[in-house]
């Protein structure tokens, strides 16, 4: 304090004088500097101007400059350097670094340009600036007119190309530097090395890389990050977990980097638990660990984690970002948590993320998946800018959604934009001809995907393709279409045939169709299922006894039904004929005045659809008593009066005497009601479904 205090005074005391020399000006230049006096250099720059002050050299002014590029003070530096009388290569140099490190790649690029001559700093400081700032291609460009023109790189130069590389995943010229730093004198350093290492990984060549990573001399923790990265990224996490450990025996403390690439590991492997004890060992959790935990539990489908985890994240005062946010946002679409999600959407409201592309997207997909297309469409409409990620959310969420024709305008409106579909786009478009029975348009978008738009059918559009042409009474066809598949058929094609033979009621190729599934999947319930219940529909009951004891033998075991609604923020999850809720008997009571003015109406549960050997009064119980049927009762109980739909959302596909019931009790009831089942959204109005039963 002493110091700036004696020397403001000197300043002062300057002011007094009138006008100075050189002599008297440098010592207080020079203590400006040392304490990182702004102001007060400032001061002394003006006085030098004030009395037209003209150095003989470039000294006073570049050690002024340099202390204002050094504190980031960027337009201080860019003032003096324009006023400056004179300069000299390490004035341009200096106000280059300070454009670089501050990000500013318009004005590194156009300084550099206009610059009367260049050494060997100002092409590295370039490149560097330029890499540093994700302009790849640009720092490569430099690079080869240095080249041209004589000036070696240093070892940093080429950390800076080889990230640049990386990042354009461009191996081919990466290799070329490599050969460089070979035959250089920098062939041992550390920095050099990790960027190697690093380059390598990255373009998809991970044993060129461990091999670099063993030779690495004074290894570092950035050599062995560089290394246990790589490995997650080329799919390889038990060896990112295995050299996670190599490294803690080595005696190497890990970073934030580490941790969240070694959780990442975890995750991707299905360790929920070992990823779990690893969080727990952090102690200072910054906002990548968090958010790679709440990612992780995302992908290994424990969506309440990550929302319980999230709530955790906010209450430690940690600020998620618009990554976070887009995967919280994920999972309360997977779960259709309406309530959670609005809580969220509103949270990215107030971190001021709410229009990031990510986030945007991710809320359209998740009120579409809520099964309200109409604040889906309102998000969608005001985003600042979208990509094909955001219109397939939107036509895709219109087709699940029972808007088929909506999807196929918006898909329209999408190509219009110049954008090209991708193969997700060609799914939700196929989903909305499927579900509305547009057999000739879906044969036009099928045969335009590869003959418009040069991508290859999917697995999943053969799906879609055969769904659509069963569904529409061309089982010939679509079954001309699984024989004569590039593609091996896989579980997905067969039991899409499946189902549509179930549907149709054919037995000969639901039969061969489950016959393959018996043998890709073996331990799966479903085709068991769905052929035992096409034998039950016929009344064939040895051959469903066959398919019970088949599936016993195999030691398969069915999964369970359910459904759940959201009350008040709460999930309340029932199954059939449950009997666990607090609210048990109040609940079958509702239930039961419902069927009872049902059958007033004429309405009676269609109990062929109980596809057991039983008597028709336990077949009455049990279709009765299913557990979507349970959920509405509760819903109508906690809010008799309201008017906004009962949301019910059932991990399985709703059966047909359910469907009819919400059909009827929508009617009856006045108020409508969405059901979200394995296969798409129900939306009962007045007695009518979206789905046009279709389902």
């Amino acid at each position: 304090m002493k110091v700036r205090q004696k020397l403001r005074q000197a300043i002062d005391s300057l002011y007094a004088g009138g006008q100075a020399t050189a002599e008297a000006y440098t010592p207080l230049v020079l203590k400006c500097v040392r304490v990182n006096d702004v102001g007060q250099a400032k001061r002394l720059q003006s006085h030098m101007d004030l009395h037209c002050f003209t150095p003989n050299d470039t000294f006073l002014h570049n050690r002024l400059l340099h202390m204002y590029a050094r504190l980031g003070k960027i337009s201080d530096a860019r003032n003096l350097f324009d006023k400056m009388p004179q300069r000299d290569i390490i004035s341009w140099n200096t106000i280059l670094s300070a454009y670089a490190k501050s990000g500013s790649v318009e004005n590194l690029r156009a300084l550099f340009y206009k610059m009367p001559f260049r050494d060997s700093v100002s092409y590295n400081t370039v490149i560097a600036g330029l890499a540093g700032s994700g302009f790849s291609s640009q720092a490569l460009e430099v690079f080869l007119r240095m080249n041209r023109e004589g000036f070696e790189p240093t070892e940093y130069t080429h950390v800076s190309l080889l990230n640049a590389c990386s990042r354009l995943l461009d191996l081919r010229k990466g290799k070329q530097i490599h050969g460089r730093i070979c035959v250089g004198v920098l062939g041992r350093n550390v920095f050099v090395w990790n960027a190697l290492t690093d380059m390598y990984a990255k373009c998809g060549e991970i044993d060129k890389a461990r091999w670099l990573f063993d030779r690495t001399d004074n290894k570092n923790v950035v050599s062995w990050n560089s290394l246990i990265a790589g490995y997650l990224k080329n799919g390889q996490p038990k060896k990112c977990i295995d050299l996670f450990q190599e490294m803690q025996l080595g005696g190497f403390k890990p970073d934030d980097v580490t941790v969240s690439n070694v959780l990442g590991a975890y995750f991707q492997s299905g360790l929920v638990d070992e990823a779990i004890e690893v969080f727990n060992l952090i102690k200072n959790k910054d906002k990548v660990s968090w958010t790679t935990m709440i990612v992780g539990y995302v992908q290994n489908g424990k969506e309440e984690d990550a929302l319980n985890l999230f709530a955790k994240m906010l209450a430690e005062g940690v600020k998620p970002d618009s990554f976070t946010i887009s995967s919280v946002i994920s999972s309360c679409a997977k779960l259709a948590y309406l309530c959670n999600g609005q809580v969220v959407h509103g949270k990215a409201i107030l971190l001021g993320v709410d229009n990031d592309l990510l986030v945007s997207s991710a809320l359209v997909d998740m009120y579409c998946k809520c099964g309200i297309t109409k604040e889906a469409w309102i998000v969608f409409d005001m985003m600042p800018s979208r990509n094909v990620v955001s219109w397939n959310a939107m036509i895709r969420g219109y087709a699940q959604n029972g808007q088929d024709l909506e999807a196929l305008v918006l898909y329209e409106k999408l190509l219009q934009q110049k954008l090209k579909p991708d193969s997700i786009t060609f799914v939700a478009v196929l989903s909305a001809c499927n579900h509305a029975g547009l057999i000739e348009e879906g044969r036009i978008y099928f045969d335009s995907i590869s003959k418009r738009y040069a991508l290859v059918p999917t697995l999943d559009h053969y799906a879609c393709m055969i769904n659509l042409l069963g569904r529409s009474g061309c089982m010939t066809e679509a079954i001309d279409l699984v024989n004569n598949m590039p593609h091996e058929p896989n579980s997905l094609i067969w039991s899409t045939l499946l189902s549509v033979c179930a549907i149709k009621g054919d037995i000969e190729n639901g039969e061969m169709a489950a016959k393959h599934l018996f043998e890709l999947e073996p331990l799966n319930a479903g085709p068991y299922i769905m052929l035992s219940n096409m034998y039950a529909t016929c009344g064939r009951w040895e051959d469903v006894a066959s398919v019970r004891s088949l599936m016993k033998s195999k030691n398969v075991k069915k999964f369970a039904a359910y459904s759940w609604i959201e009350i008040d923020n709460e999930v309340h999850k029932f199954v059939a004929e449950d009997a666990t809720h607090p609210q048990t008997e109040i609940i079958y009571e509702e239930l039961g005045r419902l069927i009872k003015k049902l059958q007033e109406a004429g309405f009676m549960p269609d109990t062929k659809l109980v596809l057991h050997n039983v008597e028709e009064e336990e077949k009455f119980a049990s279709i009765c008593y299913h557990s979507e049927k349970l959920a509405l009762a509760y819903g109508l109980i906690k809010n008799p009066h309201a008017t906004t739909p009962i949301r019910i959302m059932k991990n399985i596909r709703v059966c047909g005497d359910c469907h009819m019931f919400m059909k009827l009790v929508s009617k009856v009831i006045g108020r409508p009601i969405i059901l979200r089942d394995s296969n798409r959204f129900h939306h009962f109005v007045g007695g009518s479904c979206s789905c046009k039963d279709y389902w």
